[in-house]
């Protein structure tokens, strides 16, 4: 059995976020070894992705940036744009694997770590305090571990009951055209002028790298996902007809699900103070847009200071309660169509300063700087809906 003082289950962007600010020299009294536990190349491996994010200043993982921008852009579906400027924030673009390569750099040879290839199975507390890892290498060995604490990144097999759940799904085409048809200076957020579905609602999303390169991304919040021809249709849609690009060269790909959801992330698993979700599994993804990168870093920094100074390192929440009940309400707001989606997410970018709308998107404005922003919104449907949030009983929702 191999003994440390902390293993982190899963090297994805919690996993390694977490083991890169976990000290290299402990002081006395703190942790002594950190063992990272990665999956063996196979389908327990996340597949690539681009992780995006505001941040002000320089950045920690700045060195893996594909491109930084600090313009903003929203369009209507009429075709009215609002463009915002950040500065001296910037908005961030980080490819998985330029992540996982400074990672990789960083922590090769770091006194004190140990990375170990192996499937995880049960993590079960042990009666004299520890944690019990249990997990196979490739060839289906045992690889037995024992730890004072355990974090664990691995997607839940079931999310928490909630009352509403969207799915945000999308793929993305990482596109090269013959005509310099891309503003680099400026990212498209929000792009409503694609079909809007039945129901919830649609957009594209542009990472310009160059004049004549860009991530371009299809993106639905609803009820289910797509099929991958039904995502190429509506891609060949948005570049040829809204974008113009002309003739184009597409790369990559990238496509994903993330959900939207009101439910409670229990930070402890099984209510055991030694085991703790991180990550999404630990509800950093915010649930009215999908963002999971920056609070990621903020919890994976918590913990990380609680371990130098040797308290019990417990992952704190990712997003303040009042930010949790602001998405709820939009959430079932969004979900019963009482709101249209793409005219408030126009109206909000709109009417809201910059500065304060990625506060409060961010989960880190003041009170009075909330209720300046519900004054943009449509405020009797919203009403409405905070209403009867408390009669709803939360249930295990499963994509319709």
């Amino acid at each position: 059995m191999l003994d440390a003082d902390i293993v982190v289950v899963g090297a994805g962007a919690a996993g390694l976020s977490l083991a890169h600010r976990l000290p290299a020299r402990p002081s006395p009294g703190a942790v002594s070894s950190v063992v990272l536990v990665d999956p063996p190349p196979g389908p327990l491996r996340p597949p690539r992705r681009t992780w995006c994010f505001w941040e002000t200043g320089p950045g920690r993982f700045d060195r893996a940036a594909t491109a930084s921008w600090e313009w903003l852009r929203v369009r209507g579906r009429d075709g009215r744009v609002v463009r915002r400027h950040l500065a001296p924030t910037r908005y961030k673009m980080i490819r998985s694997d330029d992540f996982e390569a400074l990672v990789e750099r960083d922590l090769k040879d770091r006194p004190g770590l140990r990375r170990v290839e192996a499937t995880v199975g049960a993590v079960t507390a042990l009666p004299d305090a520890g944690v019990r890892v249990a997990a196979a290498d490739a060839a289906g060995a045992a690889v037995d571990l024992r730890a004072r604490w355990v974090f664990d990144s691995r997607p839940p097999q079931r999310l928490p009951a909630a009352r509403t759940r969207l799915l945000q799904h999308f793929r993305g085409w990482f596109v090269r055209t013959e005509r310099p048809v891309f503003d680099p200076e400026a990212v498209d957020l929000m792009d409503f002028r694609t079909a809007q579905p039945a129901r919830g609602l649609s957009f594209g999303y542009v990472l310009p790298t160059g004049r004549h390169t860009a991530l371009v991304e299809y993106t639905e919040f609803g009820p289910a996902p797509l099929t991958t021809e039904a995502y190429d249709h509506a891609l060949e849609d948005y570049t040829r007809r809204v974008l113009r690009t002309g003739a184009m060269e597409v790369l990559s790909t990238e496509q994903g699900v993330i959900p939207m959801t009101d439910a409670v992330f229990d930070r402890r698993a099984g209510g055991c103070d030694r085991i703790f979700r991180i990550g999404a599994a630990g509800g950093a993804t915010r649930a009215s847009t999908g963002y999971t990168f920056a609070a990621v870093q903020r919890q994976s920094e918590a913990v990380a200071r609680a371990v130098r100074a040797g308290r019990r390192p417990v992952p704190p929440p990712p997003h303040p309660a009042r930010a949790r009940l602001m998405d709820a309400v939009l959430l079932r707001a969004l979900d019963t169509g009482r709101v249209d989606g793409p005219d408030l997410f126009f109206r909000l970018f709109d009417r809201v300063p910059a500065d304060r709308l990625l506060r409060f998107l961010d989960g880190r404005s003041r009170l009075y700087e909330d209720l300046a922003v519900g004054l943009r919104v449509p405020v009797l449907p919203m009403l409405r809906t905070a209403a009867e949030l408390p009669w709803l009983r939360r249930r295990h929702l499963h994509p319709r």
